[in-house]
């Protein structure tokens, strides 16, 4: 099959969703398919083989995030040196509107990934709106409403839907959508489990810690720090044990993040170290003891999987992309929105050898479930069926 990939971000961008994008497009690639990925430009890329970059309008969004310009004339002429069979848009809006344009004009099917929840999102399409009000809930929920409709809109105009977990599934039909949705999460490459002891003892005697916690997230609002912050200045205070939590990635938040530690008292805990690139993030996740997160927004949250994969148990703030991975007393454990809650498993784990263990070994398990070759063979079984005209609408 040939496939075109439409996405409004992509590498050297850090997140999940050129992560996503990229082990699939490989993935594929490995079966014999031809994938190329429409994305935007950046000033640190590199050039890679089934990768084209249309123009990005000068002015990026908080956080850094470039827009794309949908009006590059480039895209067509590109898109039109292959006789695709496939339309793949990793986003509703922007791309998403070529996608959708081009899968009519050219009677493509089109499928949409289901990647971010929009609505929680919002302070960086509207900062200064929301940054002015925001103690307004009112703007907040018109903000939402416009976004949750669009997205239904959107959605109910493509012929399949891949949503990451069955939670995303069950909250995209309540909402109103009725195209057939298929559960498809973004799988984990081969170097996710790589072990290489050196690397790992170098990083563990640099922080020089019995007790070495991390997360890797994009340091913005909707990742919820704040909380993670406080709730490691009550364990502290609480536990007798000495610890370090190493942050990695980077975002607006950043220099706000930074002050609140040390506000807290937590200067020598909490060290933000910005980012990585993927490939050496493994001998991180490695060389701790614990994968802590707080995020309530995320669609999946592929970072718990590949923490999974390095046999990292995982305490998370109960939330979307949390619940349909972290099984408590199997894998990790997932509370409450309570300091307190939160950061009694953390104990429990560090003070119980049989239990760290035991969840280490769920945990690699779990991340096992997810190999980027399965979710690519899941993948290509699902376009064959919309080509072949095998996948019914369910009509309200």
């Amino acid at each position: 099959m040939k496939i075109a990939m439409f996405t409004n971000n992509y590498k050297p961008y850090i997140g999940g969703v050129p992560v996503s994008i990229e082990r699939l497009a490989n993935g594929l690639r490995k079966r014999g398919h031809i994938v190329d990925v429409f994305a935007p430009t950046y000033e640190e890329q590199e050039l890679e083989t089934g990768v084209y970059r249309f123009k990005s309008l000068n002015k990026k969004l908080d956080g850094d995030i470039v827009v794309p310009n949908m009006f590059d004339r480039d895209i067509r002429k590109q898109f039109q040196k292959r006789n695709y069979d496939i339309i793949h848009s990793h986003h509703p809006m922007l791309m998403g509107n070529i996608a959708l344009s081009y899968s009519k004009k050219y009677d493509i099917p089109l499928i949409y990934t289901y990647h971010t929840r929009y609505e929680e999102y919002m302070h960086y399409v509207m900062p200064s709106l929301l940054n002015k009000n925001k103690d307004d809930t009112k703007i907040y929920k018109v903000a939402e409403q416009i976004v949750s409709k669009y997205t239904r809109s959107f959605s109910n105009k493509c012929n399949l839907i891949f949503a990451p977990t069955p939670e995303i599934k069950n909250t995209m039909i309540k909402r109103g959508v009725y195209t057939p949705i298929t559960v498809i999460p973004t799988g984990l490459s081969e170097n996710d489990f790589i072990r290489d002891r050196e690397k790992t003892e170098e990083i563990r005697k640099k922080f020089n810690s019995p007790n070495l916690f991390c997360c890797v997230s994009r340091l913005g609002k909707e990742k919820n720090f704040p909380f993670m912050l406080k709730a490691l200045k009550a364990l502290k205070e609480k536990w007798e044990k000495p610890f370090k939590m190493i942050i990695i990635g980077d975002g607006a938040e950043r220099k706000s993040l930074n002050l609140l530690s040390k506000k807290l008292g937590l200067e020598e805990e909490i060290y933000f170290l910005g980012n990585i690139e993927h490939d050496k993030l493994v001998h991180y996740y490695n060389a701790c003891d614990l994968f802590l997160f707080s995020s309530q927004s995320e669609t999946q949250g592929i970072v718990l999987l590949e923490a999974m994969a390095a046999e990292l148990p995982v305490v998370a703030v109960s939330g979307s992309g949390v619940n349909d991975v972290v099984v408590n007393g199997e894998n990790g454990f997932k509370t409450e929105l309570n300091e307190d809650l939160w950061i009694k498993p953390i104990e429990e784990i560090m003070g119980n050898s049989y239990l760290f263990n035991t969840l280490k070994i769920g945990a690699y398990n779990t991340a096992k479930e997810y190999t980027a070759e399965s979710i690519a063979k899941l993948t290509e079984e699902n376009y064959l069926q919309l080509i072949q005209g095998k996948v019914k609408y369910v009509v309200p």
